[in-house]
């Protein structure tokens, strides 16, 4: 009785390892979809082939675009965290805090690219990535809110300052200056100085 006790949950063991694989094909072959032709050209069929598996396997792991988009942006941000937020009261001073924020963001930037451009690229057209964007945004809203702090530790900074911040943390400021030939240490002393002079009003 024991045994066969033993034998039923060996195989229960193994049959939940193999439906975790199967999942984890299902994520990683979404993943490297998106990043090569985007979230708008990734359909059920293409994700299933990918992964070495039927349409149905996919359909039983992820119900509907928004399950799957879901599991792969979690995954995808767990493998590719963002910098932590600059701490408060760094040494150094305030242009050289900048400037090391906004390196540590932009090499963020040039590391994840392909992502970015095709997620962003297809975001007005797939509704199940608004929830991850909005997450996306919060957090990059929370760097700008760090570098505000060192500009303006005891002062309320006023809507220029917000809105110059917001831009040099934005993923499309860093790609056009990318694009223009300038290394990330190049832009983020050209963000910082910019920053100093926009907020100093």
């Amino acid at each position: 009785m024991r045994s066969g006790m033993e034998k039923r949950k060996y195989t229960q063991v193994r049959r939940a390892e193999q439906q975790d694989d199967t999942r984890r094909r299902i994520v990683e072959a979404t993943m490297a979809l998106h990043e090569e032709i985007g979230p708008r050209r990734t359909t059920i069929s293409a994700i299933a082939e990918r992964a070495g598996v039927q349409r149905l396997t996919v359909y039983r792991h992820f119900p509907d675009e928004a399950a799957v988009i879901h599991a792969c942006s979690s995954t995808w941000f767990g493998q590719n965290p963002p910098p932590p937020l600059p701490a408060e009261g760094s040494g150094g001073t305030v242009d050289e805090a900048l400037r090391d924020a906004l390196q540590a963001l932009y090499a963020y930037h040039r590391r994840t690219r392909r992502m970015w451009d095709a997620v962003l690229r297809d975001a007005g057209e797939v509704e199940a990535l608004r929830e991850p964007l909005a997450q996306a945004a919060a957090y990059f809203a929370s760097y700008g809110d760090a570098l505000l702090r060192k500009l303006h530790p005891r002062g309320e900074p006023g809507r220029e300052a917000r809105a110059a911040v917001a831009l040099a943390v934005n993923f499309a400021t860093w790609s056009t200056l990318a694009d223009a030939g300038l290394a990330d240490k190049a832009i983020a002393r050209l963000m910082a100085d910019w920053l100093g002079v926009a907020c100093a009003r």
